[in-house]
């Protein structure tokens, strides 16, 4: 059965106005349920995890402040959201949801997170809405529990993960790949094991040549026991925030083509949503709800 990690304070309250979409964290499990795609046993409801999984990949003094609400005025707003004790169970809830995905996904080949994809959040701290990298905290659980030797992060957000980046920069256990818009945040790039920018007005074609050509050597190359997917969908030509023109349906094929591979390689898979700022919720809704569509087409 494929396993969705979904907890209601993902739908966080924020200001009038703000730019984060927020209302997708409800508005997606409902889609999925109204069309059939999912029932209410494909949920699970994930807890806190232990602190010292998320101290595997973030500092301890981060970590504390980040929690007693005591980051600076500067630190807080670099992460973009009002902070509170709420945000921050929020995101070490979503950060639980990618952990136990992962045995999920070990059992049956792939799990989901209705949220996560937190790749901007660096060791020591926050930024551009993420505070926690649940994928990272992710990828050092399943090292250090000794049930992957070799993970590879597949993200292909418009934005670089630079968090990513820099939390396994000395780290061989764990390959980064990142695929973005060249002209996008962040400005000041990190360098992750594989980064491709990719020029403003990128199209389906043009990214789905250069998807298909690297993922199976990258593959080869790593030779990876389990992965990571970072399925943004930012990459949308209708996105607010992003530089790339890909259509609905190639990101489908996008999406199709990753989650293809992971399955006829035979490596499990854990699946975070990531960004998506277009105008019209339903298209973020749509682009989201055909990996869930996808996943149990290809895995069930």
């Amino acid at each position: 059965m494929l396993k969705i990690a979904y907890h209601p304070i993902y739908k966080h309250p924020l200001p009038e106005k703000h730019r984060f979409p927020m209302i997708k964290y409800e508005l997606l499990p409902q889609q999925l349920l109204h069309e059939g795609t999912v029932s209410e046993a494909n949920f699970f409801e994930p807890t806190f995890p232990d602190d010292e999984h998320i101290l595997a990949a973030h500092d301890q003094g981060y970590f504390e402040n980040l929690v007693g609400l005591k980051l600076t005025s500067k630190e807080a707003r670099k992460i973009g959201f009002p902070l509170s004790n709420e945000l921050v169970q929020r995101e070490r809830i979503i950060a639980d949801g990618t952990i136990k995905g992962c045995h999920f996904a070990l059992k049956h080949g792939i799990a989901m997170n209705i949220a996560g994809g937190t790749h901007h959040a660096y060791s020591d701290r926050g930024e551009a809405f993420c505070m926690l990298n649940d994928q990272a905290i992710g990828a050092r659980y399943l090292v250090n529990e000794n049930l992957a030797k070799k993970v590879l992060i597949v993200d292909l957000d418009v934005h670089q993960g630079n968090g990513t980046a820099e939390i396994f920069e000395n780290d061989h256990s764990v390959f980064t790949f990142s695929m973005h818009g060249k002209g996008n945040y962040p400005f000041k790039k990190e360098t992750s094991d594989l980064d491709i920018p990719l020029e403003k007005g990128t199209n389906d074609q043009e990214y789905l040549s250069i998807l298909k050509k690297t993922l199976p050597e990258l593959l080869e190359q790593v030779q990876p026991d389990f992965i990571f997917y970072l399925s943004g969908v930012d990459v949308l030509e209708s996105d607010k925030l992003g530089t790339l023109s890909l259509t609905l349906e190639g990101c489908k094929e996008r999406d199709r083509y990753v989650l293809q591979t992971c399955y006829d390689y035979k490596i499990p898979v854990q699946c975070s949503m990531g960004g998506g700022y277009s105008p019209d919720i339903k298209i973020i809704v749509e682009a989201h709800a055909n990996m869930y569509r996808l996943a149990q087409h290809i895995y069930m």
